[in-house]
């Protein structure tokens, strides 16, 4: 499998990578990262993990006037797909879906030859993680027969192009938390492996599930009304330590307190005040695995004046108490230092 992305005007290569096909449990990951920068502040970051059939692009842009980049995989391939960033005009060949692209949200498509442009808008942060599967690869994650993907797979065996889902879909507070434990693995050799590739499997669990129990958005809510929900969910996931109350969000986004709490829930199958919740214990679990914060320390910075009403709302959501997570946390860290030995 050969990937290729190429900036156009003046031509420059960004990516070129060469793996195989097939699916070898104990391939190495490698890491290679790419970083090119000029005078006017334009900016390519891209860090790459690569083994036998898995290609995972984690990409950073930024120009000052618009781009074209067009990316190239000759043989057939699945790709998770996972944006952070808006307008970015995108061609697909052979694929039919969204000319623009909406932040915050993903989608899994198949390929039999993928050859795509996007057009980049300038002074943007662009911002986007691929994950590159061989049909072999993403056939050993999940099995070719299963109904949860039966139409995707069937298109498949045919060859022929199709997204999994028409649309692409907003991000859940669970692939977010997965995403980010993938953009920042610091595990090596074997064991970065095993873990990476059962990152992979929790998203493609969340990207699924996510599909399966999508609401009918457009029988409810219009293409406007939705676009508000949206930006409402981004100002909750940019600050919530200190999230505005539902009056001030409905003001910020221009909708209705009714609305925006019964389409909230029928959107992304939460209230506000639980998807908050939500963002808040997903950080704090962060700050434990990572040993970056005491348990006071983590309160504060989760947006709790009291230690106690953090210890609460923590155990309510994960069953046991902080202090608990972070004696247990630090038990699976000395075993798997212990085991890395092993190798």
């Amino acid at each position: 499998m050969k990937i290729k992305a190429t900036l156009l005007t003046p031509e420059t290569p960004l990516i070129k990578i060469q793996i195989g096909d097939k699916y070898c449990p104990k391939s190495i990951l490698t890491e290679e990262n790419i970083n090119i920068e000029n005078n006017t502040s334009e900016k390519i970051s891209s860090r790459h993990l690569i083994t036998e059939g898995l290609v995972i692009l984690d990409t950073q842009m930024y120009y000052s006037s618009s781009k074209t980049v067009i990316f190239e995989i000759d043989e057939e391939s699945v790709i998770m797909n996972f944006i952070y960033s808006s307008n970015v005009e995108t061609q697909i060949d052979q694929l039919e879906g969204e000319k623009f692209s909406k932040e915050n949200t993903h989608n899994i498509f198949y390929t039999s030859n993928f050859k795509a442009s996007f057009t980049i808008p300038p002074f943007k942060q662009i911002n986007y993680l691929s994950i590159i599967l061989s049909k072999e690869f993403y056939y050993n994650i999940i099995n070719e027969d299963w109904q949860l993907h039966e139409k995707f797979s069937k298109n498949i065996l045919r060859k022929e192009s199709s997204y999994l889902n028409s649309k692409y879909l907003p991000f859940s507070p669970a692939i977010q938390w997965v995403t980010h434990e993938i953009k920042n693995c610091t595990r090596q050799g074997a064991l970065k492996r095993i873990y990476i590739e059962s990152k992979i499997k929790e998203l493609l669990i969340h990207q699924l599930e996510a599909i399966i129990t999508k609401p009918p958005l457009k029988e409810k809510i219009d293409e406007e009304e939705y676009n508000k929900l949206l930006e409402a969910k981004k100002i909750l996931d940019n600050d919530y330590r200190n999230t505005p109350t539902l009056p001030e969000l409905s003001r910020l986004i221009s909708l209705n307190e009714f609305k925006l709490k019964k389409g909230f829930k029928a959107c992304f199958g939460t209230t506000v005040k639980s998807y908050i919740i939500k963002l808040r214990m997903e950080h704090a679990k962060e700050l434990f695995q990572s040993k970056t914060a005491t348990v006071s320390e983590a309160a504060y910075k989760c947006g709790y004046k009291d230690v106690s009403h953090f210890s609460a709302a923590f155990k309510s959501y994960y069953g046991f108490s902080p202090q608990k997570f972070k004696i247990n946390t630090d038990i699976i860290q000395f075993w798997l230092i212990g085991f890395s030995f092993l190798w």
